[in-house]
């Protein structure tokens, strides 16, 4: 079965296949199909995802997969949430972003947080035609930067388990236990179900 996983970003192409190896499809980007990425102006994970799904199904005719996640911090009453990648502006840079959350959160002892991925599988030729996963990677926002391997906010989440931040953690534990991969198993599972 061809699906679109509604994405132009191949990081996110790669991970995906790897994650979705089971099911034994094969996927494609926006890119490989000349899609453009539509407006998302949801007001939740959930509705951006759909969106997404949605757009890349009627455009391409298959099947879509579509994520959206982000940052959110109790104490800022869950932003960055959504905006997460554009927290510091339009056109903003992680470091930009990474330097407003910290200093949205000087002097501040609560600092509790979650990375949160809402997954979306839209088959527009089925019945049932929308499932849905939520994953969560929960933690806290360090006082400063720590670590080079990863991006967005992964150098400011700190683990305390592990008593590093994932930017220090590296991809082998993100893989395993991030919000998208903890998503991802859940959809595979019920799409594993449905398939059978």
């Amino acid at each position: 079965m061809k699906v679109v996983i509604a994405t132009s970003n191949l990081g996110k192409l790669k991970e995906f296949e790897t994650l979705l190896a089971p099911l034994d499809w094969e996927f494609y980007s926006l890119q490989d199909l000349g899609i453009d990425s539509p407006i998302e102006d949801g007001s939740t994970f959930f509705e951006n995802a759909l969106i997404k799904a949605k757009h890349a199904a009627t455009i391409s005719g298959y099947p879509a997969i579509a994520d959206d996640s982000g940052l959110c911090v109790d104490y800022l009453n869950g932003a960055p949430g959504i905006k997460s990648a554009r927290y510091a502006g339009e056109n903003a840079s992680d470091a930009d972003n990474n330097l407003k959350l910290l200093n949205s959160l000087k002097n501040q002892t609560q600092r509790n947080a979650a990375f949160v991925a809402c997954l979306i599988f839209f088959d527009p030729n089925s019945k049932e035609n929308i499932l849905s996963a939520e994953g969560r990677l929960e933690g806290e926002i360090a006082k400063k930067s720590y670590g080079n391997d990863g991006f967005g906010y992964d150098p400011i989440f700190f683990i305390s388990d592990e008593n590093k931040t994932l930017a220090e953690l590296g991809k082998e534990y993100k893989n395993k236990n991030s919000h998208r991969a903890k998503a991802t198993k859940i959809l595979l599972e019920k799409l594993l179900k449905e398939k059978s």
